[in-house]
Formats: structure tokens, C-alpha cells, sequence
């Protein structure tokens, strides 16, 4: 028995690491459990810190910086009741999805034997290493590029061969905007379309001072 008869599929959020030059989806890794709450901070960008400047009191310089926190479980515990069907889980625990999670955090091996010969040959790496562009998706609506700023992994069971096989991560995102990526980065389309569905959902608000009781304004 799976679930009630047609019981709606619930989606799940996660993340996709994408090519930043191409776009090109690189991995995808799926939360295993929807997060049960997430904490969104938007802090405007404003022109002018000091108060009283009536010329620059209502103006915006740029999008927002909004940020996004939440945690993730994982628990490779049922998967290990059935190795054969499983056999990734029963081998290694949760250790591949840590990994794929984390991967966005370093450059590939490739790429720091390339600066190692590089280096031997006297040439210096101008640019530094680009990583792949992490999109946060949450549902169709908020498909986000970001870059993760917290990142912490409480592995709270393990196998008998010390592979984690449940885990806890406490994820950090900071929200890239067009400012940080331009507007023809892939990453900066993404952006875009998020910010158009925004104001989509904030047209569906037609509400009118009369509804908090006020005759004029």
C-alpha cells in the first residue's frame, strides 16, 4: 500500500547545479522530505543610510537581498530494510547525496590538477574557477538561483560501516539577483521569470483602503 487512492502527488523541493556557461542541468539532488519550515528574510536596498533625505527616502538602487533558511532531512533507514532494490543506500548511506549536495562547493578535481600545471609551467590563473550555478527550486513558483552562505550536516545514525544513513543539514541561501549576475546570465533570467511570477501573485491582491475601514487616504 503506497497511499490513498488518488491522493494528490506531493512535489518535492531541492536543488539543480547547472553548467554556468551552457545551462545545462549538471545533477539534480531531490530533498528526500520537504523542509516542515523555512525562514525568508528581504532586506530592501534603499539609497542613503541616514534618515531625513527626502530625496532619496522612496528610491530603490536594486532588487532586494533575500535570503532563505531551512533544513533538510535524509534517512536512508528503510532503504537498507531492501539492499537489492537499494543497493547505492545499502552500500555507502546517505554519503552520495551529502556528496552531491556539497559538490557545488568545490572545484572538480579536473580543475585543480589543470591549476597545479598551470602553476608548474609559471602561468597564473587570472580568473578564478567558476562553480556551477545552484538553482533552489521550491515548487514551480520559486525557482531560484542562489548561492548556499550556511551549510551545516548533523549525521545523527550511521551503518555499520560508519556511513551516515540519517542526516540533518541546515542550509543557508543567499538569493542572485541581476545585480550579482547580469541580465543575460542563465542565472539572471531565472531571477526575472521568479520576479515576474511576484508581481503576478501581488496583482491577484486587489483589496482598496475602504477594506481597513477607511473612507480616504
Amino acid at each position: 500500500m503506497t497511499g490513498f487512492p488518488g491522493a494528490p502527488r506531493v512535489v518535492r523541493g531541492g536543488f539543480v547545479l547547472l553548467d554556468p556557461d551552457t545551462g545545462r542541468p549538471l545533477r539534480t539532488v531531490p530533498f528526500q522530505f520537504n523542509p516542515d519550515s523555512l525562514t525568508r528574510t528581504v532586506q530592501p536596498q534603499g539609497i542613503g543610510p541616514e534618515p531625513g533625505d527626502r530625496l532619496e527616502a522612496q528610491r530603490l538602487k536594486g532588487p532586494p537581498h533575500e535570503t532563505y533558511k531551512f533544513e533538510a532531512e535524509f534517512d536512508a533507514t528503510e532503504q537498507l530494510d531492501d539492499p537489492d532494490a537499494h543497493p547505492v543506500e545499502a552500500q555507502s548511506g546517505l554519503l552520495p547525496v551529502l556528496a552531491a549536495l556539497e559538490s557545488g562547493f568545490y572545484p572538480s578535481v579536473a580543475q585543480l590538477l589543470a591549476e597545479d600545471r598551470m602553476a608548474g609551467f609559471g602561468m597564473i590563473e587570472v580568473a578564478p574557477v567558476e562553480a556551477p550555478l545552484t538553482v533552489l527550486v521550491l515548487g514551480r513558483s520559486r525557482v531560484l538561483p542562489v548561492r548556499i552562505t550556511e551549510f551545516t550536516v548533523a549525521e545523527e545514525a550511521f551503518d555499520t560501516a560508519l556511513n551516515p544513513i540519517r542526516a540533518k543539514v541546515s542550509i543557508g541561501a543567499r538569493v542572485l539577483t541581476v545585480d550579482d549576475l547580469g541580465f543575460r546570465h542563465k542565472g539572471g533570467l531565472l531571477y526575472l521569470q521568479h520576479h515576474q511570477a511576484r508581481e503576478r501573485f501581488a496583482g491577484q491582491v486587489t483589496r482598496t483602503p475602504s477594506d481597513l475601514g477607511l473612507t480616504s487616504l
